[in-house]
């Protein structure tokens, strides 16, 4: 069974998360959107557009989405089949968070590395 095809986003948490978004706009050129990321539109080696975004976000400390990890960022790793994955994972042992998310943005699932970091696993809608 394959298990990543790729990276969907990185998240990280700052102290001043406007003006560290403001920074990579100014001296990086990310348009950050008013949600306080940006979506990088994936391109074949020729420049054509291809299905996949890479989501890339700042957001401030205050918020609970990376708990129960500490840590100040977390990478969302597309993968083919959340379920299966979830399945594998549990019975490897590793410390996978009992909640999954469906939505119109596909399936989302967690687990912890064994360094406190959480980990989001994505299952994108299908064609995506």
């Amino acid at each position: 069974m394959k298990r990543v095809t790729g990276i969907g986003g990185v998240f990280f948490k700052a102290r001043d998360a406007v003006a560290l978004r403001t920074w990579y706009k100014r001296h990086l050129g990310i348009e950050v959107m008013d949600w306080g990321g940006a979506a990088f539109r994936w391109g074949d080696a020729e420049g054509n557009p291809m299905m996949g975004t890479t989501i890339w976000n700042v957001s401030g400390t205050d918020g609970d989405y990376f708990a129960p990890s500490t840590s100040s960022f977390m990478v969302n790793y597309r993968v083919a089949d959340l379920n299966a994955l979830i399945r594998e994972l549990r019975a490897e042992g590793c410390n996978v968070l009992d909640k999954i998310e469906e939505s119109e943005f596909g399936k989302f699932g967690w687990v912890m590395d064994p360094e406190g970091n959480k980990v989001e696993l994505w299952e994108p809608p299908e064609g995506q």
